[in-house]
């Protein structure tokens, strides 16, 4: 079956609801009053119980003078609640710059200290690995048992 051909065209769908509608009319005034009441009421229950359509609303979008894009009705609330996460974010991002800068200068101090107490080599500098040593507490336990043996 194709289904092209079962289709109405909008025209014979006005038609034939028109057609419908005169026929269900002519039906209607060969009713009993009592069966036109129960109908009548049992519409209004329908309608009093049917849920509202949903309504869309367009809202302009202008952009100003100054290139900012704004709506029609636009309070300060509504401008803080987007800058406020802008500036929690820099700040933060400020914080932690802070955080590693200090992270770093305090890694450097405890080389420089370790050279200066004359604990370690000047070509400390050199190792790689060297950072990561004095983060683990600058002597391993196999140092410490070998001092604890000597003395």
């Amino acid at each position: 079956m194709n289904r092209a051909k079962d289709l109405l065209t909008p025209t014979q769908a006005d038609q034939f609801g028109q057609a419908s509608a005169a026929l269900l009319r002519q039906g209607s005034q060969a009713l009993p009053a009592s069966v036109k009441d129960r109908l009548y009421a049992a519409r209004l229950k329908a309608l009093s119980v049917r849920k509202p359509e949903k309504v869309r609303i367009q809202r302009s979008v202008l952009a100003g003078f100054s290139g900012n894009w704004s709506f029609s009705s636009r309070s300060i609330w509504d401008n803080i609640a987007w800058v406020a996460p802008l500036v929690v974010l820099v700040f933060g991002l400020i914080g932690i710059a802070q955080w590693q800068e200090d992270s770093r200068i305090d890694d450097i101090a405890a080389v420089d200290a370790a050279i200066l107490v004359d604990d370690v080599p000047p070509d400390a500098y050199a190792d790689s690995g060297f950072m990561g040593f004095l983060k683990n507490g600058g002597t391993t336990d196999s140092d410490g048992a070998s001092a604890a043996q000597s003395k």
